[in-house]
């Protein structure tokens, strides 16, 4: 095959943004940023590549296979291509802003992937997120549930559900207990697969763990529902202090979100477990998750200011892909000529925010991109704007 003919061709799951998503991506982009201002969130812009040290620091190594690394040519070090803001947007909180007191940042930019998370998804998502540093209470867990229930809303979702969980309660059944980090991670897998036989062997395997640390993992696989989920959670592993504590602040979120979203639970699934410190949710509507989050306390350890963070992100490409396409923009239909008093007009109704379209000779005949549903004339010796008929 000649190298041209695939010349054109984009690597697998990256796709090229197309005039009408493009604008609508960005028209999402404008609505949920200045939603996030209405909060009191101050926009950041953090770079697209860093330093692979700062860029991993204290990330993991789920985060690691995902970011592409290449070599600066100008000083021979790693480089990373960021698979996540959010730990860009702490070291900023943390290094260069370093404001006493809470602080809400806010950010929308491309992230890149190794892999895909799921198939046909985009390798190159349009991450925009909310953080809010220095408050420990569930207040600040509350506010970045209902700023993205209300970014979404926003953008024309209805019938919303808010999945929760807390990482505690199971961090709290393991207290004491030393666990490997490979187990571990396989124990949170096998609660999140539902897999008890396996759960039973992980288990199994960890040298003095207590026999009520194994049977409240094991419970733990059936504690997914409406909110009496949390009452049986309450009766069955309550003797513990701090799942009772974690327990208890689900149920003051619950009680607050309810009004504006269904609300579940799945005690077992903690997905991002070695990411979050306490509550984490997740936002479905549409039948798709459409926005991650919750508490992520340790983010800014690693760069020497560890304090309360929380938040949330979501894909605007993925977003837009379950909304109906917006119809074509509105516009005025203006011809091209050397005329002062046509060059006039047409800067007057742009500047008044209307978009209007000149026509190349010759090419009058050809379909809009926009929809021209009015055109600048010259009449009664001077340009007016006047609709344009419908044509059958």
């Amino acid at each position: 095959m000649p190298a041209w003919s695939s010349s054109w061709q984009l690597p697998d799951q990256i796709a090229d943004v197309l005039p009408s998503e493009a604008r609508h991506i960005e028209e999402l982009r404008r609505l949920w940023l200045d939603t996030a201002r209405s909060y009191g969130y101050e926009l950041v812009m953090p770079p697209l590549l860093e330093h692979i040290e700062s860029l991993l620091t204290g990330t993991g190594e789920a985060l690691d296979l995902q970011t592409f690394k290449l070599v600066d040519q100008l000083s021979g070090r790693t480089l990373g291509l960021r698979a996540d803001t959010t730990p860009q947007v702490a070291r900023i909180d943390a290094h260069l802003l370093n404001r006493p007191g809470v602080t809400r940042l806010c950010y929308c930019g491309p992230v890149l992937h190794t892999l895909s998370d799921r198939p046909h998804a985009t390798r190159e998502p349009l991450q925009l997120g909310a953080e809010i540093y220095g408050h420990a209470g569930p207040e600040a867990d509350l506010e970045a549930q209902m700023l993205a229930l209300q970014g979404l809303k926003a953008s024309g979702i209805e019938d919303l559900s808010v999945d929760m969980a807390d990482v505690r309660i199971v961090s709290s059944l393991l207290q004491g207990t030393p666990v490997a980090a490979n187990t571990l991670s396989r124990i949170h897998a096998a609660l999140a697969a539902k897999d008890a036989s396996e759960l039973v062997r992980l288990t199994g395997s960890v040298k003095d763990l207590p026999a009520a640390s194994r049977d409240g993992l094991q419970i733990l696989l059936q504690l997914y529902g409406d909110i009496t989920v949390l009452d049986e959670a309450e009766k069955a592993l309550g003797t513990n202090k701090n799942v009772r504590k974690a327990l208890l602040n689900l149920k003051w979120l619950a009680s607050n979100v309810e009004a504006s979203a269904k609300v579940s639970f799945d005690l077992a699934d903690l997905r991002g477990y070695a990411y979050y410190s306490g509550p984490r949710f997740a936002i479905y509507g549409r039948g798709r998750e459409l926005v991650r989050g919750g508490r992520y306390d340790e983010v800014g350890a690693v760069f020497g200011r560890n304090r309360p963070a929380a938040g949330f992100s979501l894909d605007l490409k993925e977003l837009v892909s379950v909304l109906p396409p917006r119809p074509l923009k509105a516009a005025v239909r203006a011809p091209w000529a050397e005329n002062a008093g046509l060059s006039t007009a047409i800067a007057r109704l742009r500047a008044a925010g209307d978009t209007v379209v000149c026509v190349m000779p010759g090419h009058e005949h050809e379909v809009n991109e926009f929809d021209c549903d009015r055109e600048l004339v010259f009449s009664g010796n001077q340009w007016q704007v006047v609709a344009m008929a419908k044509s059958m």
